[in-house]
């Protein structure tokens, strides 16, 4: 699956990986290859990258919104930074 991570600055991440664990508003969840459309309102909190299955990275974001459509996920967020 592909993933753009965007802030209003700059384009944080972009690249294939095997899934994203996301700060919803109502929790914690996670979007893997294939996975049906949809479109979530994101809060505060750690963003995780899959990379493959034993590889990820973290990033601490800002509020913002996470779309999922034809096996892309798009992150918008107010602000990031990977630690």
């Amino acid at each position: 699956m592909t993933l753009e991570i965007l802030t209003p600055e700059k384009k944080l991440f972009s690249g294939d990986v095997y899934g994203i664990q996301l700060p919803g508003i109502t929790g914690l969840f996670e979007v893997l290859d294939k996975h049906a459309p949809m479109v979530s309102a994101l809060k505060a909190g750690k963003l995780k990258i899959l990379k493959d299955k034993n590889t990820t990275l973290l990033f601490t974001i800002q509020s913002g919104f996470a779309e999922v459509l034809n096996n892309k996920t798009t992150v918008l967020v107010e602000g990031a930074e990977e630690v």
